[in-house]
């Protein structure tokens, strides 16, 4: 079975030979590779240079064996054309954080194949690219409630506080945010499907600060607009929210084909409630790659039996890469997917 037959079936719930493996930011910082094309370049300048960020999609196949291409940008790729001012510090940094109705009244929301057109450049270079070696290519955007904490706070915080008083003190305010910011991710994954995307994934790393009740109020409602909005199209829509064990029912009940899980999950415990009508993705911590190859080898076997209940299973981290992740341990990870056929 080859990579791409292998990852969209996966997707659907269909029988496969073996989990497929790829890893979020697979391509990043700990690849000598990617700091070499990277060197001397801003970030943001990177996403836009179709050259650099074809080149830098494409070297997780060789250089560490993954099955699946994600393409390089970032979750805030999108959002400058709306009228906002950031910068990369390394994360993103607002110039002026959106705490007033006046703020949210004036973004646009613009047509992204217009205002980032190198993205769907980049998709349609890279599908050629991998047409003949039956590679899967994957999309992606950051999730509604993501994008508004750090719009609202105006970087990364550990609890995103001013968006969470805001939420009780200003609900109607945020509730305007959220939809401007759903159109704009419904317009933006639809036109990466259209460009060559066979995949898409929403990255709602924040929500899983919030609690059950607040996370059905404040998310839940978005994933699902998404979805439905993404409903007519053939291509498996994953959605993955961080720290997000404790509101597992709300993700598998997102509409989501394959929801992807954090290591902080119980697997098999997902695999059994929910495995029969999502699949699953996940969900090695990445510090673990840190671990002998035979360690790794032992924790991927582990894995694959854990999530054997669910209708699928896409090997994967249960976060980013990091930039201290050892080359050969990503190494070992996909090898160790492969040797699951034996």
């Amino acid at each position: 079975m080859n990579p791409r037959d292998r990852f969209l079936r996966a997707c659907r719930g269909e029988p496969v030979d073996r989990p497929p493996v790829w890893l979020m930011r697979q391509a990043g910082r700990y690849l000598p590779e990617y700091r070499a094309v990277r060197e001397g370049v801003r970030f943001l300048d990177m996403c836009a240079d179709v050259e650099r960020a074809v080149t830098v999609s494409l070297q997780p196949i060789d250089l560490v064996g993954s099955e699946a291409v994600i393409l390089f940008q970032d979750i805030f790729t999108p959002i400058p054309p709306m009228g906002v001012d950031l910068d990369f510090a390394p994360g993103p940094v607002i110039a002026k954080p959106i705490r007033e109705a006046a703020q949210i009244e004036a973004l646009v929301v613009p047509d992204p194949r217009e205002t980032v057109p190198f993205v769907f450049e980049i998709l349609g270079r890279l599908r050629e690219a991998l047409a003949a070696r039956d590679v899967p290519l994957l999309g992606f955007a950051g999730a509604p409630f993501t994008l508004a904490a750090y719009l609202v706070q105006g970087s990364g915080s550990k609890d995103f506080s001013i968006l969470k008083a805001m939420l009780q003190k200003r609900p109607d305010e945020v509730e305007a945010l959220l939809e401007k910011l759903t159109r704009l991710t419904i317009d933006y994954l639809r036109a990466q499907l259209e460009a060559g995307a066979e995949a898409v994934q929403l990255f709602d790393t924040w929500a899983g600060l919030l609690d059950p009740a607040a996370y059905r109020r404040w998310v839940q409602p978005w994933h699902r607009r998404i979805a439905e909005a993404l409903s007519d199209r053939p291509e498996p829509l994953i959605l993955y929210v961080q720290n997000g064990s404790h509101v597992v029912d709300s993700i598998a009940d997102s509409g989501a084909d394959v929801i992807s899980l954090d290591w902080r999950v119980e697997l098999g415990e997902v695999a059994r409630r929910h495995g029969q009508h999502v699949s699953l993705q996940g969900n090695l911590d990445p510090c673990w790659l840190h671990a002998s190859r035979e360690r790794i080898f032992e924790m991927v076997r582990e894995m694959a039996e854990a999530a054997a209940p669910a209708r699928g299973h896409i090997l994967n981290l249960g976060h980013g890469c990091l930039p201290d992740t050892p080359v050969e341990g990503v190494r070992a990870f996909t090898d160790a997917a492969r040797a699951l056929s034996g």
